[in-house]
């Protein structure tokens, strides 16, 4: 019996036999293949906990955008150090509400503070953490919805590693870094410069030195302006950037440099439009003697500033829409990237082309695509929720893009006189209130291009609609007043065409 116990150890454990003539080479060889297959088989039940709700015994809860992730303490702690001295603290530091029953829940935000790590991206790193084994990214959300891009280094595909750096960073799972952080090194010289900051962000907030170098290198060869550099980066990195820079730019550049003064100038305008003070804009220009396209500040507005500023600067009508900055990037552009609808609604409005293209051959619209998850992009509005904004973005341009001149409506409203005028009319304003009750992101975008803040074709849509706030009827209104009063709320109405559902 003593010797079967000790054959059958050899089995389990692939530990040396006794066994010669080559059997202990065979017996090894059986006992490696069912340790592979134990081990299989743990992590696919250990999957289970995750993916099945029958198997729903978690102990603990992480918050990621609103949805709560199951999780089990004792698999965490076990696998990380820094779940481990999380769970081990005082139940009030670890997470729990004070006097709240149930489960601990954990914001992600919280434990992740230097970045932001998405449900998609955290489902594949805990799914490492149970098994062992790291399955490949979501193609919904790992891939842009631009038909051309190969998304081997596309903003999604790029961002979804950047969430994996994150939470293997601060979870403190070594080999996790190890892998992401030869992935983001292999993307740093193949995605745009912009989507190369957010590496930067990650590795400066891991402390990994080698990536942070790479970025530094690769940002400091761009065309990225210091204002950019500034607004995005780290001063320490930025100055970093700026040696390089000065060390490597030819002989005559200084020459070629703002004239310090000058620059400042131009910096207190973008300081105040980060307050919002437009007045103050308008007294620095005409202090200045600086324009707005000057100091692209439609470009800085429409990058950083609230919608609302932006209209602002628009309804001076002192900069030119369509112009292009040292980048060859018009302010549509610009909010493209955004990806901010009301901004992108306001450019429009005051006429810039959704056409233009960058020196690199991207439209708005492209730029917005490559920019746009695929689980974003079709993902299913329920009535009465909003849209995604990417989606909503992608939406206003190609519609732009389509859009028939607006003589066209001209040509519909002018036959409708009398009764087909009124029936027209009804059928416009139920559209719109329709729109407003089930798909109101649309529909508040559609009224924004109809510019209905600014006229009274609007007035009984954006009120109430109880008998109190009914228009009043004008008793010395003459007919030819009326149809033209009527003419002009149809035309107003019909401009909302295609933007609403």
């Amino acid at each position: 019996m003593a010797n079967l116990t000790e054959q059958s150890s050899s089995l389990t454990f692939t530990s040396s036999s006794y066994v010669s003539n080559g059997s202990s080479a065979a017996v090894l060889e059986v006992g490696n293949s069912l340790e592979v297959v134990s081990l299989s088989r743990l992590s696919c039940n250990l999957e289970r906990l995750l993916i099945e709700s029958d198997f729903d015994c978690s102990d603990a809860e992480i918050i990621i955008d609103g949805t709560a992730i199951g999780i089990h303490r004792c698999i965490l702690a076990a696998r990380s150090k820094f779940f481990h001295e999380l769970f081990s603290r005082d139940t009030s530091a670890a997470g729990e509400k004070k006097g709240e029953v149930g489960k601990p829940r954990y914001e992600m935000s919280d434990l992740v503070p230097s970045g932001r790590v998405g449900k998609e991206a955290f489902m594949v790193f805990l799914s490492y953490l149970y098994t062992g084994k790291l399955k490949a990214a979501p193609p919904e959300a790992s891939t842009c919805v631009d038909a051309m891009c190969a998304h081997d280094a596309c903003w999604p595909a790029v961002n979804f590693v950047v969430e994996l750096m994150y939470a293997s960073s601060a979870f403190q799972i070594s080999e996790l870094v190890s892998l992401f952080q030869r992935r983001l090194l292999n993307f740093v010289d193949k995605a745009l410069v912009e989507d190369v900051i957010s590496i930067l962000l990650v590795a400066f907030s891991s402390k990994l030195s080698q990536l942070q170098s790479h970025c530094v290198q690769r940002v400091a060869r761009s065309d990225l302006d210091n204002v950019t550099l500034e607004k995005e980066i780290p001063m320490e990195i930025v100055d970093e950037i700026k040696l390089i820079r000065s060390s490597t730019q030819p002989n005559d550049y200084d020459a070629s440099k703002l004239d310090p003064i000058y620059e400042k100038r131009i910096r207190r305008i973008h300081r105040a439009l980060d307050s919002d003070d437009v007045e103050l804009v308008k007294l620095l220009l005409t202090e200045s003697g600086i324009t707005l396209d000057d100091a692209y500040a439609l470009h800085y507005a429409a990058a950083y500033c609230d919608s609302k500023v932006v209209a602002e600067i628009l309804d001076m009508g002192l900069a030119n829409v369509n112009l292009k900055n040292d980048r060859g990037y018009t302010p549509l552009h610009i909010a493209s990237m955004r990806r901010e609808p009301a901004v992108i609604v306001s450019l429009l409005t005051k006429g810039a082309s959704a056409s233009e293209t960058t020196t690199d051959g991207q439209s708005a619209v492209s730029i917005c695509r490559r920019l746009t998850r695929a689980k974003d992009y079709y993902a299913k509005t329920e009535q009465c929720q909003e849209s995604n904004k990417d989606r909503l973005c992608i939406d206003i341009l190609e519609r732009e893009i389509r859009r028939n001149p607006l003589a066209g409506d001209k040509a519909v409203a002018s036959p409708l006189l009398g009764g087909d005028l009124h029936m027209k009319l009804l059928y416009l304003e139920n559209r719109v209130a329709f729109a407003r009750l089930f798909f109101p992101s649309e529909a508040k975008l559609a009224m924004e291009i109809a510019q209905a803040e600014a006229t009274t074709e609007f007035a009984g849509l954006s009120a109430s609609r109880s008998a109190s706030n009914l228009r009043e009827v004008d008793l010395n209104e003459t007919p030819s007043t009326q149809n033209k009063r009527l003419h002009s709320r149809v035309e107003a109405l019909m401009k909302t065409e295609g933007h609403t559902r």
